[in-house]
């Protein structure tokens, strides 16, 4: 099994004294509101009907995709509960103690690898189901416990879980990436973005509004909030309040959850809306992961192409900036200032964008790994699908770099060279190499 290859190397904490206050958007219209809220109000009919009995009850498997995985997950005992504070225990000064959900995806990997390298303090939570390839999570699970991180299995929604864990530990912070993923899968099986994006980011805050100390929590949203806007390069202050597909939905909806338990509650909340990231230890449904294999195995791959022949482009961001950010983030998080579910006073409220600021047409993305693979890639010409994906992104990341420095140095040939090298490597591909 191969190393957790090219991450960054042990950042420091970053030393800012002070963070204004993000500047809330507001919503451009009363419909937008009206839409915003029926979305919330459905998201709460799924919420109730999507709710699971903890891991620990004797139920059977349900055959909901989104749900399955529950009634399978076990832990609790002494030994269980001596692994849990083991891999939380802080091993620096000044260290945190840090809940990262979804620690077992590409992004959650990355980053818990980074904060247990620097001495923090790192305890995961992953359900493990099956949207693409468990085996793979897997193996990212393996690499972390051989550096100490240990991932409890379990589902965010599982509320008795989510206590019991911030019973034995007192989290300072929680880095919440789990998340169902995917602009097209919602078409197929729309009920799981609600169940982990919406209902298990509720679950979520409420455990950690009734926790005390209260933990300040980054979140990943998404660059996909920005939808339908034309304004480039995105920013921050843009409206948000046009999306192009239920992903970007949810993880608008989440936003504006966000804001609702910083203002009631006081919980210090900061979202980062990723731009296209990739790199070793990737997710296989993103494009750049699936023309490597297609690629390689001779079959043709899509290229998309915008209204009139136009170009898609991506800001593709490598992981390892990707992991700065998110160490940033954390870095510069104010502590949260509610007690036992009450404010005590106002909060921090932050969101965003982490890209590369260097969009780059999809095309180009298949030449470099033409060149990379030294084979031919057979493309398919087909227009943009109708299923949320949008033709452009481009970050303005000038809030991230004056907060905490933000700077991505990583460009798309370098960051591609070292996927591949891992790609080859994982998959045991003998039959391409990488110039």
């Amino acid at each position: 099994m191969s190393h957790l290859d090219h991450t960054p190397s042990t950042p420091g904490k970053f030393k800012i004294d002070k963070s204004p206050y993000y500047s809330r958007t507001r919503w451009h219209s009363s419909v937008a509101k009206l839409t915003l809220w029926s979305f919330l109000f459905v998201a709460l009919i799924f919420l109730f009907f999507y709710r699971s009995p903890s891991s620990s009850s004797n139920n059977p498997p349900s055959s909901d995709p989104s749900r399955r995985y529950l009634a399978s997950a076990t832990w609790g005992g002494a030994a269980w509960e001596k692994r849990v504070r083991t891999s939380a225990r802080i091993r620096s000064r000044n260290g945190f103690s840090v809940l990262v959900t979804g620690a077992a995806g590409f992004v959650g990997t990355h980053v818990s690898s980074a904060l247990k390298r620097r001495g923090d303090g790192v305890l995961g939570i992953d359900n493990f189901n099956d949207y693409y390839d468990p085996t793979l999570k897997r193996a990212r699970q393996a690499l972390l416990e051989r550096s100490g991180v240990l991932i409890v299995e379990g589902d965010i929604n599982d509320v008795a879980l989510l206590k019991k864990l911030f019973d034995m530990v007192p989290f300072t912070h929680v880095m919440h990436l789990a998340a169902q993923a995917g602009v097209r899968y919602a078409m197929q099986n729309p009920g799981s973005y609600v169940h982990s994006n919406i209902a298990g980011f509720v679950s979520l805050l409420e455990v950690c509004k009734d926790a005390n100390p209260q933990p300040a929590i980054v979140w990943a949203s998404s660059s996909s909030v920005y939808g339908l806007n034309t304004k480039v390069p995105f920013s921050e202050k843009d409206r948000t309040d046009q999306p192009a597909s239920l992903y970007a939905a949810t993880k608008k909806a989440g936003e504006e959850i966000a804001h609702t338990y910083n203002h009631i509650y006081g919980l210090s909340l900061t979202g980062l809306r990723f731009f296209t990231v990739y790199g070793p230890w990737g997710r296989p449904d993103m494009a750049y992961f699936f023309f490597t294999k297609d690629i390689l195995k001779g079959k043709s791959i899509p290229i998309f192409e915008a209204a009139n022949h136009g170009t898609v482009a991506r800001d593709f961001t490598y992981i390892d900036d990707i992991v700065k950010g998110c160490l940033g983030s954390l870095d510069t998080a104010q502590k949260s200032t509610g007690s036992g579910g009450k404010k005590k006073g106002p909060a921090q409220l932050r969101v965003f964008n982490l890209g590369n600021t260097s969009p780059v047409p999809v095309t180009d993305l298949v030449s470099i790994l033409e060149r990379l693979l030294k084979v031919k890639a057979k493309r398919n010409v087909m227009k943009l699908p109708r299923n949320g994906d949008v033709p452009y992104t481009h970050a303005n990341i000038s809030y991230a770099q004056k907060e905490f420095g933000y700077k991505p140095t990583t460009d798309l040939q370098t960051g591609l060279k070292k996927f591949v090298r891992w790609y080859l490597s994982y998959y045991g591909d003998k039959k391409a190499a990488v110039r």
